[in-house]
């Protein structure tokens, strides 16, 4: 299992690219989607859609809840605010794979500041690979539609 999972990671550094000081300074202006976790390759493709499936877990109540998201638009989950910036699907032909590109924040209780709880492409073939960590929640890619 350990074997795998050090695969996966090194299979998704490749496909990103090593990132090194120099793109580290480089930032993306805000709200803007990086693009290279998706163009691993010759042949591989996305297709953009325009809702996330996402699956949301309180460890509290053992709850689990489906949320669709637009693209674009952002929804509550307990405590945090999920923000879905894009959402993208391998084509029919090829393996099959959903991306989507999330902020989510945990906006805490009245007397704690709002914080960054995950920022990345979280795949749904691979959960555990971009996984959010929070001692309450968990949110997990289903699918694309």
């Amino acid at each position: 299992m350990a074997m795998r999972r050090a695969a996966v990671l090194l299979l998704l550094w490749l496909a990103v690219g090593a990132a090194t000081p120099e793109t580290k300074k480089s930032a993306a202006p805000a709200g803007a989607v990086p693009n290279e976790a998706l163009k691993s390759g010759p042949g591989v493709t996305f297709v953009d859609r325009g809702k996330a499936v996402l699956h949301g877990l309180d460890k509290i109540t053992a709850r689990v809840s489906e949320l669709t998201v637009p693209v674009g638009e952002s929804m509550k989950f307990g405590r945090l605010l999920i923000t879905v910036k894009a959402c993208r699907v391998r084509p029919p032909e090829e393996p099959p794979e959903s991306a989507a590109f999330l902020e989510i924040t945990d906006l805490g209780r009245r007397d704690t500041r709002p914080s960054q709880a995950f920022y990345g492409w979280m795949f749904a073939s691979s959960p555990a690979v971009s996984a959010m960590d929070h001692p309450v929640y968990d949110i997990w890619v289903a699918g694309c539609v």
